[in-house]
């Protein structure tokens, strides 16, 4: 892996750790959802008309992963809910990481070296432990709900790592993506609500944070796609979950989570499974 790939997922987890602490931050969960949901229509319709269109072989990954992906971020503002940020984001990621290792190692055939396995296994264990106290609140539902998260995020990174390199064109593909999730998303948040009155008022109080949130969003995946369309897609979530390291950061400084020596050892242990990626490449 180059080093322009590397600084460029690496940057892509800050952005992406920044816009879950935002979503965290809007009380209304389903809001959160439509706001982004709107900035992915209005810039990815922007992006169709200036960018390739999708050869046919690429709409099935791309109407699965946003349906996926829908599906995702409706999850994750309900566990965000539910539970602390600190917690719920690593656990959501580690399970990711390994889910995405898991598969494409075995089912799709990428291969990596052994100190790139060694990181991606770091990584993905840290991330867990970063989720786990001897005394965690984050149990019952919240837990439950944040497993859910992780198996969709794993889903979605496999299908869209596919589907991208189908398409020959990872910015045109992210354009269609977004489109499509920006009309899905807002219509199932608004579907799902049961103050549809209230919930337009509180999308006018968040509108602001809510569409930083969603061009965060925006930004870091559309790295991330491009990336997956150079790079095993092992390594690429693997870097890219460690955007749980800035959430640590926000979860202590904006929720006033509690860091404890054992969260901050699993982070020093996950920057180390980052170095042997590099490493390793």
């Amino acid at each position: 892996m180059s080093t322009a790939v590397l600084l460029a997922v690496l940057g892509a987890a800050l952005l992406h750790g920044t816009w879950n602490a935002i979503a965290k931050a809007i009380p209304a969960r389903l809001v959160s959802s439509a706001l982004i949901g709107l900035v992915y229509l209005v810039i990815g319709a922007i992006g169709c008309v200036l960018l390739p269109f999708p050869p046919a072989a690429a709409w099935p990954y791309l109407l699965v992963s946003a349906a996926v992906q829908t599906l995702y971020l409706v999850l994750l503002t309900a566990a965000y809910a539910k539970s602390e940020f600190g917690k719920t984001y690593p656990l959501t990621r580690g399970i990711a990481v390994l889910g995405v290792a898991l598969i494409s190692t075995t089912l799709l055939g990428e291969r990596m070296t052994p100190p790139q396995l060694a990181g991606v296994a770091v990584v993905a264990v840290s991330l867990l432990a970063l989720s786990w106290t001897p005394k965690s609140r984050n149990a019952g539902g919240g837990t439950l709900m944040a497993i859910a998260v992780g198996v969709t995020i794993t889903a979605y990174s496999v299908i869209d790592g596919m589907g991208v390199r189908v398409a020959g064109d990872p910015l045109g593909y992210a354009a269609w993506l977004f489109l499509v999730q920006g009309v899905t998303l807002p219509l199932v948040c608004f579907m799902l609500s049961r103050d549809r009155s209230g919930m337009l008022r509180d999308m006018r109080t968040h509108a602001p944070m809510g569409a930083l949130g969603g061009i965060l969003s925006l930004v870091a995946y559309t790295i991330v796609v491009w990336a997956q369309s150079i790079a095993p897609l092992a390594v690429v979530s693997a870097l890219r979950e460690t955007g749980v390291l800035a959430a640590g950061v926000i979860g202590y400084f904006v929720f006033r989570e509690r860091f404890s020596p054992w969260r901050l050892t699993a982070t020093v242990v996950a920057v180390s499974g980052i170095v042997a990626i590099r490493l390793g490449g």
